[in-house]
């Protein structure tokens, strides 16, 4: 019932928003174009090959077009409901690895943390390969404990290989911790390791036989080798960027962490969601370009780890109370969203904290410290997820009016379509110039090579606008310029 409740939260409002960034509308442009076109091997934008990502998603995509969903719905929703499946699974796993309430500490955090939900809420590629991922990492493990019998070795490299069609190489290399530390029964992984071959190999296969050394030399070399240690990407960042990410991702649990305990390294059973989560936060820091959707596949160890400290301390009550404290800002994030995703978090301001959403919450927050003090402790987190869940949902209607204006292409088009044929790209942000193809269904013509009445002109740091071509500034941006 629970992940039920989270995947219609997951699910309300969903296409209230346009399609935000670049990424977004890329991708649910190309998945698109598979279900028009019928070709389901190579991805394609505006006509060309594209090969900075593997096809899981655009399959996934193209299905949700097939199946009648309009434009804002058919990318999205194929996530979130694997997202809530994923969640259930999640669940009934970890019940035989660990215990039942962990099982469901571990489901309430990485359900309601605003890192998890927010892209559950997208069609983006990181969502995808981390419910794959770590569903390889759960048998795998599981397998280890010795229960499950002989078929969850063959589950776990299925669920790897789709990883791998998710987003290339990436979960081989944060499986690596889980293959060393189960490194003497390497002679049981040689069958799974060729299922995964025979399942994840024939896209790569098909992709070389037609187009050779531009697929290799954009998809190994430049989104996988050159994305690690290159500057070429332009998305630098220092070694400790993922610490605040992390924080910052927990909203509004970031309280759990004084949970964590020391013994957390001398528990045995959860050797394995540690070396994941341990080794790939360090190889994602020292990598060169960062993203914070890059933690994702990470996101369910790490609350997993968080909820076997929350269920072994004698007392929750104050990483409880705090949680649902924090709940209570909720107002700040709906002020300081649009700006954080127009000009970066740093930029963007907070507004002024209410007092009466705290006052509101602060009875719940002492229900919580009560109930956990008579030994109700999962009740007590039931009740901090469905705040949780109730501010995630209204951080998304809240901002939503104000998204579709400022940040997504869908408002921009509607105030073109009329005149389309009118208008033609001056300078425009890669961002926009995405959105605004995907919702036009093709790229509007650059004013160089076509002028039009018309202009689309965006000068760094503000909103696009609609000018007459004399009111317009020379000099088309292209996809990459900005």
């Amino acid at each position: 019932a629970f992940c039920l409740a989270v995947g219609a939260a997951y699910l309300q409002g969903l296409g209230s928003v346009g399609l935000l960034g670049p990424d977004e509308p890329r991708y649910a442009f190309i998945g698109r174009e598979m279900a028009r076109s019928g070709d389901w091997v190579t991805p394609r934008l505006w006509g060309e090959p594209w090969f900075e990502k593997p096809p899981l998603l655009y399959w996934m995509t193209a299905a949700g077009f097939l199946a009648g969903l309009g434009p804002d719905l058919a990318p999205r929703v194929p996530v979130a409901l694997l997202s809530a499946g994923f969640l259930l699974a999640q669940w009934l796993l970890l019940r035989r690895l660990l215990d039942e309430r962990t099982a469901w500490l571990a489901t309430f955090l990485n359900a309601t943390t605003a890192g998890w939900a927010a892209y559950s809420m997208i069609g983006v590629t990181d969502l995808p390969l981390a419910v794959f991922f770590h569903l390889a990492v759960l048998l795998t493990w599981r397998h280890s404990c010795g229960g499950g019998g002989g078929i969850l070795p063959w589950a776990a490299a299925a669920c790897l290989a789709f990883a791998t069609l998710a987003k290339g190489l990436v979960p081989l290399v944060l499986f690596l911790p889980v293959l060393w530390l189960l490194r003497r029964q390497w002679r049981l992984w040689l069958g799974p390791a060729l299922l995964l071959l025979v399942l994840a190999s024939p896209w790569f296969a098909a992709m070389i036989w037609l187009h050779g050394r531009a697929f290799t030399d954009e998809f190994f070399l430049r989104h996988h080798l050159s994305r690690f240690s290159s500057e070429e990407l332009q998305h630098v960042q220092p070694f400790w960027f993922y610490a605040p990410v992390l924080l910052g991702g927990l909203f509004p649990w970031i309280p759990a962490v004084i949970a964590v305990r020391s013994s957390l390294w001398k528990d045995g059973r959860l050797r394995i969601p540690l070396a994941v989560f341990v080794f790939g936060f360090l190889f994602f820091s020292a990598s060169t370009n960062k993203l914070p959707g890059y933690l994702l596949p990470l996101w369910p160890s790490f609350c997993i780890l968080l909820a076997a400290c929350m269920g072994s301390v004698p007392r929750a009550g104050r990483p409880l109370f705090w949680t649902v404290i924090c709940a209570g800002l909720s107002q700040a994030v709906v002020t300081a969203l649009p700006e954080s995703l127009m000009y970066g978090i740093t930029r963007a301001g907070v507004g002024e904290l209410e007092w009466e959403h705290f006052a509101a919450l602060l009875p719940v927050a002492l229900a919580l410290w009560w109930l956990d003090q008579r030994g109700r402790r999962v009740a007590a987190a039931a009740v901090a997820a469905a705040v949780a869940a109730g501010a995630m949902v209204y951080v998304k209607l809240s901002a939503a009016p104000v998204l579709d204006q400022l940040v997504s292409a869908r408002g921009l088009w509607r105030r073109v379509a009329p005149q389309r044929d009118e208008v033609c790209i001056g300078r425009l942000h890669r961002a926009w110039r995405y959105g605004l193809a995907y919702y036009a269904g093709a790229p509007l013509p650059d004013c160089e090579d076509a002028p039009r009445p018309f202009a689309i002109e965006q000068v760094p740091g503000a909103l696009p606008r609609l000018l007459p071509r004399a009111a317009s500034p020379a000099g088309p941006e292209k996809p990459g310029q900005q």
